[in-house]
């Protein structure tokens, strides 16, 4: 019991700023309720600042996130598997590793047409 009578004291003393606070009501200038809340000069022009905010907040998260992406490889622009090997690059490839000998690269070689 005395331990509790040690934490719930200072606990109490904390708070106490924060209920006096909200007991006092809105002075000059203050931030209370009633006619003209949120409605600073006509009331047309602020009625737009929130959803434009909001509008300009997700899309710098979204430009983030994107930017995110890309520096991590996840985008990328183009076709992600390798070209496709022509026919003409298959037959240079076998007469480079000595498969075939030139004049049947030569006879294939117009054979495919180049």
């Amino acid at each position: 019991m005395n331990r509790l009578k040690r934490i719930a004291a200072p606990a109490a003393l904390a708070a106490l700023p924060g209920l006096a606070f909200a007991q006092g009501g809105a002075g000059p200038g203050g931030f209370g309720y009633g006619p003209g809340m949120m409605w600073w000069d006509d009331g047309w022009t602020t009625m737009f600042l929130g959803p434009f905010f909001m509008i300009l907040v997700l899309a710098v998260i979204v430009m983030v996130a994107v930017a995110l992406l890309r520096s991590a490889g996840t985008f990328t622009h183009g076709p992600t598997h390798p070209p496709q090997r022509t026919a003409l690059d298959i037959l240079k490839e076998r007469f480079a590793r000595g498969e075939i000998d030139a004049a049947e690269f030569e006879s294939r070689r117009r054979t495919l047409g180049d």
